[in-house]
């Protein structure tokens, strides 16, 4: 399985979610909270959402689609009711 995930971090100027993708979503989310991962080093990052995939391309097509398209990532910030 491959998993597409948000993390919710401390407000560190105006980016507070991170999305990334992985075939272990547990040691990854682990790597994060242990201050391993450098983008959310020192922010208190916190899994509030993920996406299950059978296939490598289909999440990371995802993931690009979140990170690149704002009407994409801000439909799901709002079916989270984040936004």
């Amino acid at each position: 399985m491959y998993y597409v995930y948000l993390l919710k971090c401390k407000e560190l100027g105006t980016k507070i979610f991170y999305i990334g993708c992985s075939s272990d979503l547990r040691k990854r989310i682990g790597q994060h909270k242990n201050n391993e991962v450098k983008t959310t080093k020192g922010r208190e990052p916190k899994l509030i959402y993920y996406e299950a995939f059978n296939n490598k391309y289909l999440a990371y097509e995802r993931e690009k689609g979140l990170k690149s398209s704002g009407s994409v990532y801000n439909a799901l910030l709002r079916r989270l009711k984040i936004k």
